[in-house]
């Protein structure tokens, strides 16, 4: 039996394949054609413990030959394949259908100067960055960071065509571009990497007077920081960000916050709980979210709050916390509900209650190891050890269920 050719049309697979993500293009692939392991590795030419080995990331396809065979076996497309990133064109590979071809055939002619950059031409790099937030929120940061980048080459190559108030929003638009790569690197464990574009984001911030992304910057700087349990490092990050002249109110909110959740990881209650309960009066009444915190709001903050609440061991608050937090999210917002279930589990096996956090966990597990690694994922191996600590039969279970993912 030959690949469907047809299933070559969905996206997901696409993109995953566009970015060679072999492991990803192995799962996808198989689940679209309800295929087993022995069946890829028949077309692949691999057996069926090598296919796990790759799908699981045991793993890495290095070989030519192997990647060949993939290719091959699989009938990926040519045009899917083989693109050096300055060649992606600035539609989104993810989601074809979101630039009109009128539009696309625009911004193909401002990148090759057969037409000058102008205000709709970035209006549409608006949208496209705006879009590919979104798609992240569900493909995940590995699938995503090849084409935003491929993007940010485009955006970046078009500089010296502006001039006056263009160039002031394109060095803007920089920024942006800038602030998303370093949130998908951080997301990855890639730190030098995340440090880099946030200083990068920063410095351009600064050229073009725009305050709200300088503040972001710092912010998301101080999420770094918290996530490597350096709680003084995120309080004055946090608490630079907060008081950078032009940062909206959501992003003062944003910023509040995390300076309690290293003020929580400190273990200082009193002032974690003195910035959270700012950040919630400033965050119920902001009206001016700017679009990349399109996803900020009171469901969020409560899912942050329930973080501090952990560091604290207040595991019932918690508990309530993360399940009004997770209560509020979007289905599409898979990554972000894998690391926050994955804090549920955590706050459950602290209140003594195993059947919970096995439960909880499991329902997230499958998208912790396919868009929430390292994170979510390194996050339930902890509930796992927590409740194999309690001497709670459902750690071995829930471990068992990591491993044949991992």
């Amino acid at each position: 039996m030959e690949p469907d050719p047809n299933v070559w049309a969905h996206p997901e697979l696409r993109a995953a394949a566009a970015v060679e993500d072999w492991p990803r293009v192995l799962r996808i692939w198989r689940t679209l054609t309800r295929s087993s392991q022995s069946r890829v590795g028949a077309l692949v030419g691999l057996a069926q413990p090598d296919v796990s080995a790759i799908e699981n990331r045991r793993r890495a396809v290095t070989s030519v030959e192997v990647r060949q065979r993939i290719v091959e076996g699989l009938g990926v497309p040519a045009d899917v394949l083989g693109r050096d990133r300055s060649e992606l064109p600035l539609p989104s590979l993810v989601l074809p259908e979101l630039v009109s071809d009128a539009a696309a055939d625009r911004l193909r002619r401002v990148r090759q100067g057969g037409l000058r950059l102008d205000t709709a031409s970035l209006d549409e790099m608006d949208r496209l960055l705006a879009a590919h937030r979104r798609a992240e929120d569900t493909l995940g940061s590995r699938v995503m960071n090849g084409v935003v980048a491929a993007q940010f080459d485009a955006v970046y190559g078009l500089y010296d065509q502006a001039r006056g108030p263009l160039a002031d929003r394109l060095v803007r638009l920089l920024a942006e571009y800038a602030q998303f790569l370093a949130w998908m690197s951080h997301d990855q464990d890639k730190s030098p990497a995340a440090q880099g574009w946030f200083d990068r984001s920063y410095d351009w911030s600064l050229e073009a007077g725009y305050g709200d992304m300088a503040a972001t910057a710092l912010s998301m700087r101080a999420h770094t920081a918290w996530s490597h349990g350096r709680g003084r490092r995120c309080v004055r990050l946090a608490e630079a960000a907060a008081t950078t002249p032009g940062a909206t109110a959501t992003t003062r909110a944003m910023a509040l916050q995390t300076a309690g959740r290293g003020h929580a990881l400190e273990g200082d209650a009193r002032a974690a709980y003195h910035r959270l309960d700012e950040a919630q009066r400033v965050i119920t009444t902001a009206a001016d979210a700017p679009p990349w915190l399109y996803f900020y709001g009171e469901s969020w903050f409560s899912a942050q709050r329930g973080m501090a609440d952990l560091h604290l061991n207040a595991w019932e608050r918690a508990a309530e916390n993360l399940r009004a937090g997770l209560a509020g999210f979007a289905p599409s917002y898979r990554r972000d509900r894998a690391w926050y279930g994955a804090c549920l589990a955590h706050a459950y096996a602290g209140t003594g209650e195993p059947g919970a956090a096995l439960t909880t966990a499991l329902t997230v597990v499958g998208d912790a190891a396919d868009v929430g690694r390292p994170h979510a994922w390194h996050e339930l191996h902890k509930v796992a050890g927590l409740l194999l600590r309690h001497r709670a039969a459902e750690g071995r279970e829930l471990f068992d269920a990591l491993a044949t993912l991992d």
